[in-house]
């Protein structure tokens, strides 16, 4: 019976090494193809056409230096006058308005570039301008968010900014064991190398 037992497992053996070798080449971008724009999620998307942060900020809001969105959000804890409230929601509606300009224009070049690959149509030159445009718009869209990160300390208090990263979380000694409210703890955990 062993002998019978041993023979099956070793003709066995090639099947499941191919098998497995088989699944160790699946993408783990497998079903991104039917994306519209295959660079870009559903949500990359609706961020982007509603002016949303997309991660751009990251520079700035984990280095202390709060966000209008979240100021915002937390006036209450942190104790925003109606005048800062003010002050913040204009640098958040102009932010917002250029954000919303610069992401509709990213999502288009997108398309374009998934377009011309898709039908293709592309070469260097067509790939080269429309990269070079792309890069453009990301960074003057990276731009906007960074540059309104920048203008909030002189609205606040240094106390208010003490609070505002508590609040997030950043002031905790261990970030993986703090994930702030709002965050994608996956994501958040990511950014920070958590195990």
């Amino acid at each position: 019976m062993r002998i019978l037992l041993l023979l099956v497992t070793v003709l066995l053996l090639p099947l499941s090494a191919n098998a497995a070798s088989h699944d160790s080449h699946r993408s783990e971008y497998a079903g991104e193809e039917h994306r519209e724009i295959k660079s870009l999620s559903e949500a990359d998307i609706d961020e982007l056409r509603d002016g949303g942060g997309w991660g751009l900020a990251l520079a700035a809001e984990l280095n202390g230096v709060p966000g209008p969105v979240h100021l915002l959000e937390m006036k209450k804890e942190i104790r925003l006058s109606p005048e800062q409230i003010g002050q913040i929601e204009a640098l958040f509606e102009q932010m917002r308005g250029q954000a919303i300009e610069l992401g509709t224009t990213l999502i288009d070049l997108e398309r374009e570039l998934n377009s011309q690959f898709a039908e293709g149509t592309i070469n260097e030159k067509l790939l080269r301008d429309l990269l070079e445009q792309i890069a453009q718009v990301r960074t003057q869209l990276r731009f906007v968010h960074l540059s309104t990160h920048l203008k909030t300390p002189d609205i606040l208090t240094t106390e208010q900014i003490a609070r505002y990263n508590e609040l997030r979380g950043y002031s905790s000694d261990d970030p993986c064991t703090n994930i702030p409210a709002g965050h994608d703890p996956e994501m958040w955990k990511k950014h920070n190398n958590c195990p």
